[in-house]
């Protein structure tokens, strides 16, 4: 029996469950901090899913995985960042919110110097979206601006379990490959939030790659070719253009039980970043300062004091962000 709840019920986003840190009370963050200081920070996307499935999908993805890791394994999981960049093949679809790649990257950074003041110096982030071009700039540019002893990861869930987004032709539970809102996607959304995905409402299309398989990758990445589907214009044509229904794909040959295998992985996946993390730094505990930094030892030590404590926030460094 898995150990995990598949579909979860219900999510934790408006609940006092001791998961989300916009949730908390300031005493329960104090208390927190001393159990677990990692938090989990779910980046989604608000864009068109097609007629069956909602708009925030990929939040949704994101935010059901880290919830059910947090209940196992006691860190904290910020409420999501619900906007996010998108290919240039995605602009003018209704309902998809275009967040400019340096407004995105400035937001993220301004979120980590956020929870890095408040105590939270492990973060991870987890992206549901094709984005993965931004969240990894944001993370090293927080780096070179303030040079502080920090654990940063970034994870794009695919990535982690791309062995179980493949065809069968390719060992995978699919029929068609992994694109946009289709078989693979919509799976593994009516597996983690079924409440919000309408089969009846499902359609089938066929997207457009001007070029032959084999040379861009598709969604999650999930066959290594070396160009990435978001590394390069012209290849393919406008969302809009070609499937203004929002799905790329056969979402009608969607069911969650093709999903669960991956779904588990992920969270096994996530929940072993988790356990590591905070193995090799119990709470409190930072990477050397001497091997992070150049700044001079009485800064850092002051800002990692904090400002509650006798010491300096974490902007006396750099502001803006």
């Amino acid at each position: 029996m898995s150990k995990w709840k598949i579909p979860p019920e219900g999510g934790h986003m408006d609940l006092a469950t001791g998961i989300y840190f916009q949730n908390m009370t300031g005493k329960e963050i104090e208390k927190r901090l001393k159990e677990n200081d990692l938090i989990i920070i779910p980046v989604g996307s608000t864009e068109n899913h097609g007629p069956h499935a909602c708009l925030g999908e990929d939040t949704f993805l994101v935010t059901r995985l880290a919830e059910q890791v947090a209940l196992k394994t006691g860190c904290t999981v910020a409420q999501p960042v619900w906007y996010g960049s998108h290919p240039y093949n995605h602009l003018g679809m209704p309902g998809t919110i275009v967040v400019p790649e340096e407004d995105l990257a400035a937001y993220l950074r301004a979120i980590i110097a956020g929870f890095w003041n408040a105590g939270f110096r492990k973060q991870i982030f987890i992206n549901g979206h094709a984005q993965d071009y931004v969240i990894p700039m944001a993370i090293h540019q927080f780096g070179k601006k303030f040079q502080v002893p920090a654990v940063i990861a970034y994870l794009n869930w695919w990535f982690s379990i791309r062995k179980h987004i493949r065809t069968k032709e390719y060992g995978g539970p699919f029929e068609t490959p992994f694109v946009h809102a289709d078989e693979c996607e919509t799976s593994f959304s009516l597996a983690l939030f079924p409440e919000m995905i309408k089969m009846e409402d499902a359609v089938d299309t066929k997207g457009e790659m001007y070029i032959k398989d084999g040379i861009v990758d598709k969604s999650g990445l999930a066959y290594g070719y070396p160009i990435r589907f978001y590394d390069h214009v012209g290849l393919t044509g406008m969302e809009l253009l070609i499937t203004p229904e929002g799905v790329v794909g056969k979402s009608k040959l969607a069911s969650a039980e093709k999903a669960k295998p991956g779904v588990e992985a992920a969270m096994d996946y996530l929940e072993d970043l988790v356990n590591e993390i905070m193995k090799k730094f119990p709470p409190g505990k930072l990477p050397p300062t001497e091997k992070m930094t150049q700044r001079s030892k009485e800064e850092i030590e002051a800002v990692i004091k904090g400002p509650r404590k006798g010491g300096k926030h974490i902007y006396t460094i750099c502001y803006p962000t």
